[in-house]
C-alpha cells in the first residue's frame, strides 16, 4: 500500500508541475514589448557589422584596384618611352 501511495503522490506532484509551467509559459503583453525591443536591438547590430565588413571589402577591393591601374600605367608609359627612344636614337 504504502507504494502504491507513494507512486500516486509522486505522479499529483509531477502532474501539478507539469500544469503550472505549462500556464505560465505567456510572459504578457510587456515581456513581449521587452523581447520586440531586444530583438529589433540585436537587428540593427547585425546589419552595422554586415555593412562594416561590406565596406572594408569594398575598400580593400577600390585601394587594389587603383594600384593595379597605377602600375599598369606606369608599365605602358615606360614601354611608350622606350619605343620613342628606340626610333630616336642614332642608327
Amino acid at each position: 500500500m504504502r507504494g502504491i501511495a507513494q507512486r500516486i503522490f509522486l505522479s499529483v506532484l509531477l502532474l501539478a508541475g507539469t500544469s503550472t509551467l505549462l500556464f505560465s509559459q505567456d510572459p504578457g503583453p510587456k515581456q513581449d514589448m521587452k523581447n520586440a525591443g531586444h530583438e529589433t536591438k540585436q537587428a540593427a547590430k547585425d546589419a552595422g557589422h554586415a555593412t562594416k565588413s561590406a565596406t572594408k571589402k569594398t575598400g580593400h577591393a577600390v585601394k587594389r584596384g587603383t594600384k593595379r591601374a597605377a602600375h599598369k600605367t606606369a608599365r605602358k608609359t615606360r614601354e611608350g618611352a622606350e619605343k620613342v627612344e628606340d626610333k630616336t636614337s642614332p642608327q
